[in-house]
């Protein structure tokens, strides 16, 4: 943590969007291993599902976070099929 950042402060949903947008576009553009993608994508959903746990979160904050965590599960889905299917070739 930097020494003036807030240590309540919480990830803008934005950055966190970007972040899995990045690693969507990153693996359909062959750019990253299907494998790491999946780590960076578990990261964000573990950060993600303690967010919405947050009970001092305000609802509007705890919607958008929701929305986010349901775009990374389907993400982890298709990194899923996708690791299936390269490992199946031999």
């Amino acid at each position: 943590m930097m020494p003036d950042q807030d240590p309540n402060q919480r990830p803008d949903a934005n950055h966190l969007g970007d972040a899995l947008e990045h690693v969507s576009t990153a693996v359909e553009e062959n750019r990253i291993a299907v494998g790491a993608a999946k780590g960076l994508v578990y990261s964000i959903i573990e950060t993600l599902g303690t967010l919405v746990g947050d009970p001092d979160l305000p609802e509007h904050a705890r919607s958008g976070y929701e929305g986010l965590l349901e775009t990374a599960r389907e993400i982890r889905a298709r990194l899923d099929d996708d690791y299936r299917d390269t490992a199946g070739r031999g």
